[in-house]
């Protein structure tokens, strides 16, 4: 129980203020965001079920896998450690019957679930990089060149062709204009290899692939999956291994893996992460069957009514 110390002059005044100044700060709002989700486990991987349907206990032991560092500096993730990730996993792994193994005995751990976490980097902002910037320059300065003349009329052909006095100009330009171009196709091309890689990161690549070469609302639903991976993206990946296969052959086999990420922006991960990994949670040894989104549910911090529990003696 903790103990209130004295309150200066006043203190009546401050403690009915209390209440009014934390009811009037902003509720943790997660609403709206969408955590996504893709699981999927090895088809040799099969939980055992107990007389009552329930599923067998498994035991587990946690690794740390390591982290994918975001922007320079964001308290709501670099703050946190392997421990804060496995605190947070242990629940979920729990309601699924996945025991873990106290003493980290090798003798009685079945599956090694390794973490990893971090912030992925997105292209969202590729439009305002040099090679656009130089692109968009080059066309305003063509712009400026007067265009060149007409050809002469009928009645005039014995003339001489009009002079166009802008031709050197025209062809400097429109070589700043191909130059630019190329510069932009490589980094298009830069920025879709970037995509991929998040993609498969974060469990999106298999989606993207059904939904290529789609029209209508399959080609607007796959834009939508891209314009997220091109925004910056929280993300926790559990990666179950076989534990005696690994401990005593030396051989990486993949149980299961559960990739979960929600967007950075406008999110605390620190808050955001237990309901994620809840939501998640049904799905650590089974599949998804492609990617699920869903809506992280409002977090709130509730207030009490102010209680003074007693005065400590000044030492």
């Amino acid at each position: 129980m903790y103990l209130i110390p004295p309150f200066p002059a006043g203190w009546r005044a401050a403690r009915l203020a209390l209440p009014l100044a934390l009811a009037a700060l902003p509720r943790v709002g997660l609403a709206g965001e969408l955590t996504a989700i893709y699981a999927q486990a090895s088809p040799g991987f099969v939980r055992a079920r107990l007389p009552d349907g329930t599923l067998a206990p498994v035991t587990y032991t946690l690794g740390e896998g390591g982290t994918l560092p975001g922007a320079p500096y964001d308290a709501s993730i670099d703050r946190l450690n392997f421990f804060d990730l496995a605190k947070a996993v242990s629940g979920p792994l729990e309601d699924q019957n996945y025991r873990p193994v106290p003493d980290r005995d090798p003798n009685k751990t079945k599956i090694l679930v390794m973490v990893y976490w971090g912030t992925t980097r997105g292209a969202a902002e590729a439009t305002s990089t040099a090679a656009y910037q130089n692109l968009q320059a080059a066309g305003q300065a063509a712009a400026t060149v007067p265009p060149p003349p007409p050809p002469p009329s009928a009645s005039a052909r014995g003339s001489p062709p009009p002079v166009d006095g802008n031709v050197a100009a025209r062809a400097a330009y429109q070589g700043d204009i191909t130059s630019a171009m190329a510069a932009v196709g490589l980094e298009d091309r830069q920025r879709a290899d970037a995509d991929l890689k998040i993609a498969s990161l974060l469990g999106y690549d298999s989606e993207l692939d059904s939904l290529a070469g789609g029209i209508g609302p399959r080609e607007l639903k796959r834009a939508d999956l891209i314009h997220e991976l091109e925004e910056d993206r929280y993300f926790v990946v559990l990666m179950a291994y076989d534990f005696d296969a690994l401990w005593k052959h030396q051989k990486h086999r993949l149980l299961w893996v559960t990739r979960l990420s929600v967007r950075a922006r406008g999110t605390n991960f620190t808050v955001a992460l237990p309901a994620m990994v809840r939501q998640a949670g049904k799905y650590f040894g089974a599949d998804t069957h492609g990617l699920v989104r869903d809506p992280l549910p409002l977090g709130r911090v509730e207030v009490g009514p102010v209680k003074s529990l007693g005065v400590v003696p000044g030492r």
